[in-house]
């Protein structure tokens, strides 16, 4: 395969037609909003109806061309329609679709490689079609390992939006209590640290990682029924924001972990699979987890996902009913199996670690420049840029995170709002020619909103 594949639709990008959103984009989404339900921000702020996608591009059904620097929310990793894996598809889409939870040749082929790919001894596999469904499994394979019920997750993390899931989250958006009036019994959450914004700190101002840790050993005791199953945690927060903690901090927390006799449950959704430059965002910190969930990259877009514990752990995913009705189908499997090919014949980790480095030098740049840049981040082409409305203040600056998100995207760049950070998450396979382009969109749009806002 070509890793130049995508280049021939890539030129000339962005390319636009018609004032965005267009005519028909407009009239389409404001028919599908008749009845579907539920969108999310990115999609009431800016309602394009989007028609195909190939390599780093989508095309909306007025002929517009985009740079994606979303990878359809962190899923697209490898491009749209990545040719290797399209095909995978196909090919099992012709000859067996479903078998609930038989061996397959392609599913063997699987679990060998993943097995193989990873650190340690993570090799007790299960298979989903979501994330949420993963976290779901992992939450019950601590509870079955430990023989405790208790868990502990982070403030401003997310698992999914299901029962246990949403339990280890925020309940509310906003002014909106969007998941539930009340978070299920025994779970509880902590403060993790920001960088940026710390809660705990040393007489220099700097952020006090110990601290964190001791709050977490006393909040265990004072605040817990002393039967923590696991620490549920995302290893950098991406609803968050691209928030990466100190390097210090996984470290120390392990460390407490295995001292108290809880798991270590690193939720590698969004994370994972090449998306920070290494197969597991933990292994930026050698942190070894005892159960680990993947998706969005790891099928390119088909939902395929993973939930994984050490091998010492494996047998008790005898006992949870692990299986599930599309979990691990040939076609799954195959999308699955084919992105983690290409990761290794394209290079995608050294390509997303050199393109990275590349665009936090450029942010950078942008922090120094720009009075509304208060902080920027990043691993890989896991990327944000915070904005403030005074870099003293560190005020968060939600009407400029809208409106540069908007003028970003009117000027032909789909990527994710969140507040007042602008996340970042191009596919692993863009070179820094168009990297910089979709920077330089960004720097454009942001320039303008200082001045509407008198900076």
């Amino acid at each position: 395969m070509n890793k130049d594949w995508w280049k021939s639709s890539a030129q000339g990008i962005p390319h636009l037609v018609t004032p965005l959103p267009g005519p028909q984009s407009a009239e389409m989404s404001r028919k599908t909003s008749r009845y579907f339900k539920g969108l999310s921000s990115q999609v009431k702020l800016f309602p394009v109806c989007f028609a195909e996608g190939h390599g780093i591009t989508l095309t909306d059904v007025d002929g517009n061309r985009y740079l994606d620097f979303s990878s359809g929310i962190y899923v697209t990793s490898l491009g749209h329609c990545h040719p290797k894996v399209s095909e995978a598809v196909a090919y099992w889409a012709n000859k067996l679709m479903n078998c609930h939870d038989f061996a397959t040749p392609v599913k063997e082929k699987l679990v060998e490689k993943v097995a193989n790919l990873l650190p340690g001894k993570l090799n007790g596999i299960q298979l989903y079609s979501d994330g949420a469904t993963a976290v779901e499994a992992g939450l019950r394979a601590a509870r079955v390992i430990t023989g405790k019920h208790e868990f502990i997750s982070g403030f401003r993390d997310f698992h999914g939006k299901t029962l246990g899931a949403v339990s280890c989250a925020r309940m509310a958006r906003g002014n909106v209590l969007s998941y539930s009036p009340t978070r299920t019994a025994g779970f509880y959450m902590v403060p993790r640290p920001d960088p940026y914004r710390p809660l705990f700190t040393r007489p220099d101002g700097s952020i006090d990682t110990d601290a964190y840790i001791d709050f977490y050993r006393e909040f265990i005791f004072e605040g817990t029924a002393g039967n923590v199953a696991a620490f549920v945690l995302e290893p950098a927060q991406g609803w968050a924001g691209s928030i990466f903690p100190p390097d210090d901090f996984f470290p120390k927390l392990k460390k407490l972990c295995d001292k108290e006799k809880i798991l270590l449950l690193d939720d590698e959704i969004l994370a994972g699979m090449g998306r920070t430059g290494e197969w597991l965002c933990l292994q930026h910190w050698d942190t070894l987890p005892d159960i680990v969930t993947f998706g969005k990259s790891f099928g390119n877009g088909f939902p395929v996902t993973a939930m994984i514990v050490k091998e010492e752990y494996s047998e008790a995913l005898e006992q949870i009913s692990a299986s599930s009705s599309y979990g691990g189908n040939p076609m799954a499997c195959a999308a699955a199996l084919a992105s983690l090919e290409v990761i290794e014949e394209e290079d995608l980790l050294q390509n997303s670690r050199v393109v990275g480095d590349y665009l936090m030098r450029r942010m950078e740049k942008m922090q120094q420049d720009h009075p509304i840049v208060g902080h920027v981040k990043g691993k890989g082409l896991l990327l944000g840029i915070e904005l403030v409305k005074d870099k003293q203040s560190k005020e968060p600056f939600n009407k400029a995170g809208e409106l540069v998100y908007q003028k970003a995207f009117a000027k032909g760049l789909a990527w994710i709002p969140a507040g007042h950070i602008l996340r970042m998450s191009p596919p692993l396979i863009i070179d820094q020619h168009h990297a910089g382009l979709g920077l330089d969109i960004i720097e454009e749009a942001i320039a303008e909103t200082e001045k509407e806002f008198g900076y």
